[in-house]
């Protein structure tokens, strides 16, 4: 009873600060207050309002919730581990030697880990860029250069 007298009470403040808000000429949130204010009242009409109150006090309900909360908790956790990819030892091992196995070319001798040059082999000078690709650098200059000329530019 003291909800719905409760919710009966901020549903008619909110329709009178609605017209309040209308009498300055500002409708869109005039309507908008006057939508928020109604819900507590459609609430108590509808009898959720009385619902969620016998739920309220009654320790199994309370008890049923406590126990989904745990249940949610167990599934993140897990979900945590297992994004972390935290697992047991001979499985993190089985994952490295399978890493390390893909690490090999499918023609490759050798993994493909080490970026240098054999010890053995002198190291190869990078070539000389073509002059054939700074005269194609330089077309493409004079490209630019007439359609800045086409501009007045």
């Amino acid at each position: 009873m003291l909800a719905e007298t409760i919710c009966s009470a901020v549903s008619a403040a909110g329709l009178g600060i609605a017209a309040v808000t209308a009498y300055r000429k500002r409708f869109l949130a005039a309507t908008r207050i006057a939508a928020y204010s109604l819900v507590p009242i459609g609430l108590v009409l509808t009898g959720v309002v009385q619902w969620v109150s016998d739920i309220a006090f009654q320790p199994s309900v309370w008890l049923g919730f406590g126990l989904l909360g745990l249940a949610w908790l167990l599934f993140m956790t897990t979900r945590a581990i297992e994004h972390r990819g935290v697992g047991t030892r001979r499985e993190r091992k089985a994952a490295a030697q399978a890493a390390q196995r893909d690490a090999v070319a499918p023609a490759a001798s050798a993994p493909s880990l080490g970026g240098g040059v054999p010890a053995g082999r002198p190291q190869a000078k990078p070539e000389p860029e073509p002059k054939r690709q700074a005269a194609a650098a330089g077309e493409d200059f004079s490209d630019i250069e007439a359609i800045l000329k086409k501009h007045g530019i």
